[in-house]
């Protein structure tokens, strides 16, 4: 009879403020004592302080008078909530990980494209 062998459990404690947020980019690079230091961030339009609008003579709210600034549409925003901190060791460690993550997504893209295909030949 084999016998069995260690195991560790992680148990997952969560902050009570955490929040997952959507990002859509990064930036990042190394710090002085060699961490890799990753930036996330949600790049949109920038939205105007302040909008000014003419009030109709019913009383509702008419065409836009004012915005400002008002050099807005040749500027991005790329709102960083978050960032992280971590070694070149456990860097290499989350490559590996999220490389497999997308590997496995990528397989379940190509058997939802397969199905898809197959139900669509079926129809016709």
């Amino acid at each position: 009879m084999s016998q069995k062998k260690p195991e560790l459990t992680f148990k997952y404690v969560f902050n009570y403020g955490y929040n997952p947020t959507y990002v859509n980019g990064a930036q990042g690079g190394f710090s002085p004592r060699g961490e890799m230091i990753v930036n996330f961030y949600l790049e949109r339009q920038p939205l105007p302080e302040s909008i000014s609008h003419e009030i109709t003579s019913e009383g509702a709210i008419g065409r836009e008078t004012r915005m400002e600034p008002e050099d807005l549409a040749n500027s991005m925003v790329r709102f960083i909530d978050t960032g992280v901190v971590m070694s070149y060791e456990n860097a290499k460690v989350f490559h590996a990980w999220m490389g497999e993550k997308l590997r496995e997504m990528e397989e379940l893209h190509k058997a939802r494209t397969a199905f898809e295909d197959a139900k669509v030949g079926a129809q016709a």
